[in-house]
């Protein structure tokens, strides 16, 4: 079985009304993405950057007391950055030192163990357009989930 034609690429583009600085600044800035990473009603209480070429990051995801409220972390190095224009990450499941996890190993079989991100971040005077590429998702009802975002 061809294993590409179980891949998926999800594209999501999104228009801000604010300025590239600031929505550069919230991909960037360890503050800004705890107020923002994770799904709705999820929290974000710990992240760790290491903003360079070959740096890593460690975002804490934590659910919602109603789901447990249990943490959750990933993790990835950066592997290309153009200040306020473009960002290229990987993105994996991991513990919270940052050990990469086998997903199917924790229950999450279409989960990927690694995930590529292309951010493209455009200047559109006042406003910014962001078009975020993930590369290497399974087709399942992660994916599914993922495109929510």
């Amino acid at each position: 079985m061809n294993q590409n034609a179980e891949k998926k690429t999800i594209i999501i583009n999104r228009i801000f009304d604010i300025p590239v600085e600031l929505v550069w600044n919230a991909w960037t800035d360890p503050k800004l993405v705890m107020e923002w990473w994770g799904p709705i009603n999820f929290t974000s209480p710990r992240c760790k950057i290491d903003f360079r070429e070959g740096g890593k990051y460690l975002f804490c995801m934590r659910a919602p007391a109603e789901m447990g409220g249990q943490e959750s972390y990933s993790t990835g190095t950066y592997t290309k950055i153009i200040p306020m224009e473009h960002l290229e990450f990987t993105h994996s499941i991991s513990d919270k030192d940052g050990n990469i996890i086998d997903p199917s190993l924790i229950g999450l079989p279409d989960f990927p163990k690694e995930i590529e991100f292309v951010v493209e971040f455009k200047a559109r005077g006042n406003q910014t357009e962001l078009i975020i590429k993930e590369e290497g998702w399974k087709v399942g009802q992660m994916a599914e989930l993922a495109e929510l975002a």
